[in-house]
Parts: structure tokens; sequence; C-alpha cells
């Protein structure tokens, strides 16, 4: 992390891929320049007042040639580079099933993480060498910008919704976490480190942290504490949709929609469950936004997300 560089360095899978696709921006951009400056400057010389050079029109092929020429090869070039781009970034959009799922929050101004086992950090995140990791992402307050530039790294988050990002750390080392989206008067001062370590060294670091609940531990006893726990139950005083097995399969809704239950169904439907209503059920449940903290929220949808698994057979 110490010193300064003119190139990040390259501590992702990802990193080689972006960097390329920005030197073939930075070349085609040069060659564009050099030569548009170069006519300029040679027709400047060669035209200039009083010299003898020839000033009649063009001949109408040669003009037509050169129009769709020029025209052609940069149609070409921007649909070239589109497509490469393009393919680059929806390769990185779809993480691999296996990886390690991490959560984040982002509040004025600090970066909250939870790791799966339930440890908690500030301004820091540890992650294993040469392991898919998947953040997923809130605001509490403000917009805020995750920013790995050694990862080549950069993912809005946003209050009110869940924003993902994926890596692949290939470096071990400490590299800088900035905020890269102004969030307020102490905006600079956001910022902290990711520390990728090799994998027994993480397992040893993982291992000392303080025992506690994981996160769908921490989400049972925030279900029970905001009284969800009251209505979604078999038996319960009100008839409300069982939870159990909901997390990835189809919803059928009150207006004929179907409906996937993924994680932006289950927060949607904590904070806005007037939205998507179930067949066959009031919409009497209230919203918990403003109510529920975001960190409660992450932790009772991660605990509705492993019901999935208590209800398989």
């Amino acid at each position: 992390m110490g010193g300064v560089a003119l190139w990040p360095a390259q501590a992702s899978a990802e990193a080689p891929r972006v960097d390329a696709i920005f030197s073939l921006l930075l070349v085609v951009s040069a060659v564009i320049i050099l030569l548009v400056a170069g006519l300029l400057l040679g027709f400047a010389i060669r035209y200039r007042r009083g010299s003898k050079a020839p000033r009649g029109r063009l001949p109408a092929i040669l003009s037509r040639d050169i129009e769709i020429g020029w025209t052609s090869a940069t149609a070409f070039l921007a649909l070239f580079l589109f497509w490469w781009a393009g393919a680059a970034q929806l390769a990185a959009v779809q993480p691999p099933p296996q990886a390690l799922e991490i959560r984040v929050i982002g509040r004025q101004w600090m970066w909250e993480v939870r790791h799966p086992s339930g440890a908690r950090e500030l301004d820091e995140l540890h992650v294993p060498l040469g392991e898919p990791v998947r953040l997923v992402m809130s605001a509490e307050d403000v917009i805020h910008s995750f920013f790995v530039p050694a990862f080549r790294l950069k993912q809005d988050v946003v209050p009110g919704r869940l924003t993902e990002a994926w890596f692949t750390a290939t470096q071990p080392g400490e590299y800088h976490l900035f905020c890269a989206e102004f969030c307020g008067t102490e905006h600079s001062a956001m910022r902290g480190r990711v520390v990728v370590l090799p994998p027994e060294d993480y397992a040893r670091w993982s291992h000392a942290q303080p025992e506690g609940d994981n996160l769908a531990q921490q989400g049972a006893k925030a279900f029970v504490a905001l009284g969800c726990a009251g209505c979604h139950v078999a038996g319960g005083p009100v008839h409300a949709p069982g939870l159990a097995g909901l997390y990835g399969r189809q919803v059928a809704l009150a207006d004929g929609r179907r409906v996937m239950a993924d994680e932006a169904y289950l927060r949607d439907s904590i904070l806005l469950p007037r939205q998507d209503v179930v067949a066959g059920y009031d919409p009497v449940m209230p919203s918990f936004a403003g109510v529920a903290s975001e960190a409660e929220l992450q932790r009772v949808v991660a605990y509705l997300m492993s019901l999935r698994e208590a209800a398989t057979p």
C-alpha cells in the first residue's frame, strides 16, 4: 500500500482485462489525436497564406472514398470496442456459485463488513487469496461507492436496494479501499484497506475472530425482535405467508404475476409489503422502512435465505 505508483497494482483476476481495454482505448485515442493534429499542422503549413500549393477542388470520387472509408473505419472501431468492453463487463456480472459471500454496509463515514461466520470489521476487509468473493452491499444514508483500485473494482452502494460485486484476489497484500462517491463532509476520510491472505492464513485469521452467531442466526433473533414471528408462524393470529423454503421459489402474486423470491424480493417485501402482495393474502403487513436498520435488514434477509436449506429434505 505504500508509495506512489502511476499505475495501480494488478491484484485481481479482472484487473488485466480492465487494463487491456483501458490501454487499447488510450492507444486508439492517442493515434486519432496525433493523426488529426498532424493533418491540421500539415495543412496549416502547406496551405498557409502566400504558399503556391494548389487549391482546386478535390475530385468528387476521391472526396467520397475518403468520407466512406473514414466513416466505416471509425464505426467498425467503435463497434469492436463496444463488443470487447461489453463482453468483459457481462462476464464479470455473475459470480461463481461457490463464491464466499460477504455483506457490506456503507454509512457516513465508514464501511461495515460482516462475514458469514459472524465476524465483523470496520473499514477493513479480509479475504482469501484465489477464492471468488461476492460482496452484497447496501447503504444506510446516502450513495457511497465501494472502490478498490488494485482490483479494478468500483460499485455504487445505494440506500434502499442491494448492489453486488465480486472479485478473485490474485496477489497477497494490503490494498486501498475508498469511497468514490461524494457522500458528505467527511467523504475523504471514508477509506480503509482490503487484506488478501493465503488460504491457511485466512483460516487462522477467521478462527481468531470473536465467537458469535453467524448472520442467519443473528437474523433469527432480529426476526423475533421486530415482531415478524408473531405473524409468519403456523397457527399465528394473522393469516400470513409461510417463509420456510420461500427463497429461490416462484411466488404467485395477487395481480396474476409470478416473481422469483430472490434477495431483492425478500428485502422489498419487508420495506414495501404492498408492492408485491402474495395471492390469497390481504395486504395487512406494515412497512419496516425506518423501523429496521440496514444491518437488521441484512440479518433478517440472511435468515430467510437460510430457511430454504432448513426446508430441504
